[in-house]
């Protein structure tokens, strides 16, 4: 079978902020402009986790009559609470500037981004969901003129099945890749055009999430807190969210910085940790878990964004990093780069001028935000103290303009050799606050086809064996919040044994995998997590 081919002036991969708000600004510009959006979600939204706080001021530049139009933001930001926690206490800090919400909405990001496809569609914008990029498309002169998505009904071993389509070429004018943070795509076009020449590299954070509904008498809607300190220890970056939304409900999460030293850290581990603590576990007591999710996020800011462009089209959103990580917020950033991406193509592609969206990017907003809190995340490499230190003297004293800016490091090479760690004990879930891994995987709605190939792939099979069980006892089994991974006992002996249909494409094996042996690939389109208001 011949590979169906669709022609626009602009593809889009992925239907989040930045990829939506492109093509939004790309119509309210020139009407006329043939523009579609592919994303591998079931539909808009399905993939999308965020905390979250919502800064409006990019949306604000879309439509200003946002409220009016219905948009789903109808919690403001009514209180503020920065906690630091002991085993037993929670001390309460000075709320830093950056998380002080004035302004800000308590929201879904899944939600907003459901809504923001609603109106991209009423502009004429294609949108398809359950398609997902598995390949960039070039010409002769290796410049991309679009994508190609996966194919459809293929068994495990890769063999067309009765139900068998293939992928569909999807050409275009301009192809900018919006998939998010360690996007596929996204990746091999860095290394393709080495885009990441001279920046740092690219640092993470995993964040895991809930929602919960609680007793109505405990829900105060607009309330945000925020903490630092147990169970993680002093050397270890990271810390939670507490959100009251309306309707009785709670989103709590829990962040950790992928750039951890002890293989035996459980980041869902932790999680679960964390919310039997004795500020925190009243709150959830009578309630009950309605949703779960996992995902990446970047983190390593103004110094870790690669070059935007490339030969055909551009990174927007966080597919190149623009995650302010003091504030805890990038949908206002994502948003903001999908506009400037999409004036900076409507003055090439129309008016045939040089395509200027590096140029334009670093004159807006988002870089000089970026900017000012550039060394605050890489000084927590020294630990939890020395960072608090260095964010004071970043927040108030330099405010954002020392002399220097501090340096990243690749998250993968920071694993020590477990014969140098202690394990970490974690106590049994009890079922009602905390809950194992495949109880939690039940409510993110995972869906895939248990016969199709499987997209978790090892460069080097020996590898989980002789160096990641050998010197660092097992990480993947406790990095992946999904349990995707397992050691089994074969006839040649022990083997990595991938269960694919468990992953919800948070992509921490690819970050964290201490050997890099693990390749996240896009699985069928609509696979994976259906999130529902994440």
């Amino acid at each position: 079978m011949s590979n169906e081919e669709l022609i626009y002036d602009i593809v889009i991969v992925g239907a989040g902020p930045a990829g939506l708000g492109c093509a939004i600004r790309l119509k309210q510009l020139d009407s006329t402009l043939s523009v579609c959006i592919l994303e591998k979600g079931a539909e808009v939204g399905s993939h999308i986790l965020s905390g979250a706080v919502i800064e409006p001021r990019a949306l604000c530049e879309l439509f200003p009559d946002w409220q009016a139009r219905g948009a789903p933001l109808a919690t403001p930001v009514s209180e503020n609470k920065f906690l630091f926690l002991t085993s037993t206490t929670a001390i309460r800090l000075p709320t830093p500037p950056q998380m002080h919400n004035k302004g800000n909405f308590v929201g879904s990001l899944g939600a907003l981004c459901k809504w923001l496809a609603r109106e991209a569609e009423a502009l004429g914008v294609e949108i398809y969901p359950g398609f997902a990029g598995a390949l960039c498309l070039f010409d002769e002169n290796e410049r991309v003129i679009g994508v190609q998505t996966g194919p459809q009904g293929l068994d495990r071993m890769g063999n067309p099945t009765s139900h068998f389509e293939p992928g569909v070429k999807i050409f275009g004018k301009m192809t900018l890749l919006a998939e998010g943070c360690r996007g596929s795509l996204t990746q091999e076009i860095i290394r393709k055009f080495q885009l990441d020449a001279i920046s740092d590299p690219q640092t993470y954070g995993m964040g895991i999430k809930e929602i919960w509904e609680i007793d109505p008498t405990k829900s105060k809607p607009g309330k945000v807190i925020h903490t630092i300190g147990w169970p993680l220890d002093l050397k270890t970056f990271g810390g939670s969210f507490i959100y009251h939304l309306n309707n009785n409900q709670v989103l709590i999460g829990f962040v950790v910085g992928l750039d951890y030293q002890n293989p035996y850290l459980n980041p869902f581990g932790e999680f679960q940790r964390f919310k039997v603590h004795p500020s925190i576990c009243p709150l959830l007591e009578g309630g009950r878990c309605i949703s779960y999710g996992a995902r990446a996020l970047n983190e390593g800011g103004y110094q870790s964004i690669p070059k935007l462009e490339f030969p055909g089209g551009s990174l927007i959103g966080c597919a190149a990093g623009f995650l302010n990580v003091p504030k805890i917020k990038g949908s206002h950033t994502a948003l903001k780069s999908g506009m400037v991406a999409a004036e900076a193509v409507y003055d090439h592609l129309v008016k045939d001028e040089p395509y200027t969206y590096q140029s334009r990017l670093e004159r807006s907003w988002v870089y000089e935000e970026l900017y000012k809190v550039r060394n605050i995340r890489p000084g927590f490499q020294k630990g939890l103290m020395i960072g608090l230190l260095n964010a004071t003297l970043e927040t108030y004293i330099t405010r954002g303009k020392s002399p220097w800016t501090l340096r990243n490091h690749a998250d993968y090479k920071q694993l020590k050799p477990a014969d140098r760690c202690d394990p970490i004990s974690y106590p049994k879930p009890d079922g009602k606050i905390t809950f194992d891994r495949l109880t939690s995987l039940y409510l993110s709605n995972i869906r895939y086809d248990e016969n199709q190939p499987n997209n978790l792939l090892l460069k080097d099979p020996q590898k989980a064996i002789a160096i990641n069980d050998a010197l660092y006892d097992f990480p993947e089994g406790r990095y992946c919040p999904a349990q995707v991974y397992e050691l089994v006992e074969g006839s040649g002996g022990l083997r990595l044994q991938i269960n694919a249909q468990n992953c919800i494409h948070c992509k921490v094996c690819d970050i964290k995998d201490p050997t890099q042996n693990i390749t996240w690939t896009p699985p069928e389109g609509g696979s994976g997590p259906n999130y529902v208001n994440m």
